[in-house]
C-alpha cells in the first residue's frame, strides 16, 4: 500500500505536484487559520487577503493577480481545478519540462486575472461615473459618497479565486499539442476530440460570461483569459520553433 501511493506520488511531476500542495496547503491555512487568530481578537480571512479584487478597490495589490490562482472557495471548487491540473498538468510538464510549464502557469493565471479586470472595469464603470459625478457635483454630501464608493469597492462579491483561469489555460494547450485524443465528459460516456472539446467549452463558457446570469458569480471571462493568455504564448512559441523544447 505505501508502496504504491509512494510509487503514485513519485509519477506525479515536480511544477504539478508543487501546485498541487501549495493549493492543499493554502486551503487548510484558510479554513483553520481565521479561528485561530480569532482567539486573540483578531480577524483574518486569507481568501479576502490573496484573492483578486478590483484594480480601484483600496483591497488590491498587484500580488493578487499571482496569489488569487491558488486560493479556493470550497471542496468542489479545489478538488475538480487540482484533478485538471493532475490530469492536463503531468502530461504538458512532461512534453514541456518544468521550466516551460510552470511560465506557461503563472502567465494564463495572469492573464485570466488581467482580463476579469477589463471585464470588470466595463462593468462597473457607470456606476462609478455615476458616483464619481455626484461627489464632484455634490459637495455637501461628498463624504458621505465617497464612503459609498469606497464600500461598492470593497464589495465582498467582487473577488475572483481559483485556479480555473490556468485550468482553462492547461485545456486550450492540451487541446492544441493532443487534437485527435479522446476525452469522457463525466456522466456522458461519450467520446470527444480534444480540439473539439476545447472550442465548445470556449464557446460556452464566452456565452455564459456575455449573458451573465443572474446568480451566476463564475468568473467566465478569466477562464477566457486563460485560454487567450494560453494561445499567445503557444504561438510565440510555435514561431520560434520552440513549442516542443524544454
Amino acid at each position: 500500500m505505501n508502496s504504491n501511493r509512494s510509487s503514485f506520488l513519485n509519477n506525479i511531476p515536480p511544477v504539478v505536484k508543487n501546485i498541487i500542495a501549495i493549493n492543499i496547503v493554502l486551503f487548510i491555512a484558510t479554513a483553520v487559520l481565521p479561528s485561530v487568530f480569532y482567539r486573540f481578537g483578531l480577524n483574518l480571512d486569507l481568501n479576502d487577503i490573496m484573492g483578486m479584487h478590483y484594480w480601484e478597490s483600496p483591497k488590491f495589490n498587484p500580488v493578487q493577480l499571482v496569489t488569487y490562482a491558488f486560493m479556493h472557495g470550497g471542496l468542489t471548487h479545489i478538488f475538480f481545478n487540482l484533478f485538471a491540473v493532475y490530469m492536463f498538468g503531468s502530461i504538458l510538464e512532461h512534453v514541456w519540462g518544468p521550466k516551460r510549464f510552470l511560465i506557461y502557469y503563472l502567465i494564463t493565471a495572469i492573464g485570466a486575472g488581467i482580463v476579469q479586470q477589463i471585464f470588470w472595469t466595463i462593468e462597473f464603470q457607470p456606476a462609478l461615473n455615476a458616483i464619481n459625478h455626484e461627489i464632484a457635483s455634490n459637495f455637501q454630501n461628498a463624504a458621505s459618497l465617497t464612503e459609498q464608493k469606497k464600500l461598492f469597492l470593497a464589495n465582498p462579491n467582487f473577488i475572483t479565486i481559483g485556479a480555473s483561469g490556468s485550468v482553462f489555460g492547461l485545456l486550450l494547450a492540451f487541446g492544441w499539442l493532443f487534437p485527435e485524443e479522446k476525452l469522457f465528459l463525466m456522466f456522458i460516456p461519450i467520446p470527444i476530440k480534444a480540439r473539439i472539446f476545447v472550442l465548445g467549452y470556449g464557446l460556452i463558457e464566452l456565452f455564459q460570461g456575455v449573458a451573465n446570469f443572474t446568480g451566476d458569480n463564475v468568473a467566465h471571462f478569466a477562464h477566457l483569459g486563460g485560454m487567450l493568455f494560453g494561445a499567445i504564448l503557444i504561438l510565440i512559441w510555435k514561431r520560434n520553433n520552440s513549442l516542443y523544447n524544454k
